[in-house]
């Protein structure tokens, strides 16, 4: 007896190159968060410094009136 042939069971093809977006949008965002990164750190400033608290009244016990 004779053996079979094999069957065909798909057909491989190659993909479709990758876009340029596909390719480099890593180094678009890296890029983008350094610059923004960068922006954040040299032009917004810090809380700013607080204000001493006025001074409130101190609580004081009444003078003694017995000797």
């Amino acid at each position: 007896m004779a053996a079979k042939a094999p069957a065909v069971i798909g057909v491989l093809t190659e993909p479709p190159a990758p876009t340029w977006w596909k390719v480099n949008r890593h180094k678009v965002f890296g890029v983008t968060g350094l610059l923004i990164g960068y922006l954040v750190g040299t032009h917004l400033h810090g809380a700013p410094e607080q204000q001493p608290e006025t001074p409130r009244p101190g609580h004081t016990m009444p003078a003694s009136t017995t000797p």
